[in-house]
């Protein structure tokens, strides 16, 4: 019996109807998909009406039912993508909200991505962002994919428009394979 592929969650954590930052994450979990190594998954908060935090799920079967996709998913996750915009100096409340539903994700590889159509890229929101998992006792990617003029590098299906981005992309992948290479797999539960 052979064994499944590590899974890796990319999770766009913009809660806006037209998401920029949504078009990074997209990008993100096709390339991934079309590289084979990892099966993937995408969560966006957008399909999930999580109610401001209340309890902690704790595992799939202890999770409401109407949350129970939304839980496999987290749970069955070995590491995770996040990609957020900026709001106000810091990443967005629904980003928080979910992970504060599912904080016991310890030990796993996070890769920090940040998008803003400004030229700073969400530079401030990443810094919060990497303090928030190391919170969660994640690991974090040191090498943080952050992207000013999101709306100029991809369009809205996550195409990426400008090549010039692409070496960014590729070693933002590859430092976060690496440490989940390393890392990662060795001390998922």
């Amino acid at each position: 019996m052979s064994k499944p592929n590590p899974r890796i969650l990319v999770i766009t954590g913009s809660p806006r109807k037209e998401s920029n930052s949504a078009r990074i994450a997209l990008h993100l979990y096709d390339r991934i998909k079309q590289d084979g190594e990892y099966a993937v998954d995408l969560l966006d908060v957008r399909e999930y009406q999580l109610p401001p935090f209340e309890s902690v799920f704790e595992s799939v079967d202890t999770c409401p039912e109407a949350y129970k996709p939304l839980a496999q998913k987290f749970f069955s996750a070995d590491a995770y993508i996040v990609v957020t915009p900026e709001y106000n100096g810091s990443y967005t409340s629904t980003l928080q909200n979910l992970f504060d539903h599912f904080p016991r994700q310890q030990r796993k590889v996070y890769g920090v991505v940040t998008a803003t159509n400004g030229s700073l890229g969400g530079m401030r929101a990443s810094q919060q962002l990497m303090l928030f998992i190391i919170a969660l006792f994640g690991i974090v990617s040191p090498y943080m994919l952050v992207t000013p003029f999101v709306d100029k590098k991809f369009d809205s299906n996550g195409v990426l428009l400008d090549e010039s981005f692409q070496p960014k992309i590729d070693f933002f992948l590859d430092q976060f394979n690496w440490l989940f290479c390393k890392i990662g797999m060795s001390t998922t539960p």
